[in-house]
């Protein structure tokens, strides 16, 4: 599976930018797709997962009511939507496919086994 993240960008706080993420190849080998991100100097954390079949999501507390995950299946294509963009959400993102992932371990960065290249979202204050 490949991935490829877009739509990162310099934003002004209180703004909205969409990431996009299109899988390519065995997408069959992944059932659930995130989206991570890394701030300078700070670990990988998760932000949002959604999986394909279903479209059951689940987010991290400090985006829950400004982002939105969503997917087009048929596009194997799925999306970020970042509202109310604060300055402490710069940080390159990232997405991330995995199989046989359960609600419980969809936010375990360590579970998922396809990466994309990141794309970096700055906030500005």
């Amino acid at each position: 599976v490949q991935l490829q993240a877009s739509g990162g960008g310099l934003v002004q706080a209180g703004g909205s930018l969409r990431l996009s993420c299109v899988a390519s190849g065995r997408t069959f080998s992944s059932t659930v797709m995130g989206w991570f991100r890394q701030a300078p100097g700070k670990e990988r954390e998760f932000v949002a997962a959604i999986k394909w079949s279903g479209g059951s999501t689940r987010y991290a507390d400090s985006v829950k009511g400004r982002f939105t995950i969503s997917k087009d299946t048929a596009k194997s294509t799925v999306y970020l939507q970042m509202n109310s963009l604060k300055a402490e959400d710069t940080a390159v993102y990232y997405c991330a496919g995995g199989s046989g992932l359960i609600w419980s371990t969809m936010a375990r960065s360590s579970e998922y086994g396809y990466w994309g290249q990141g794309t970096l979202v700055t906030v500005s204050s």
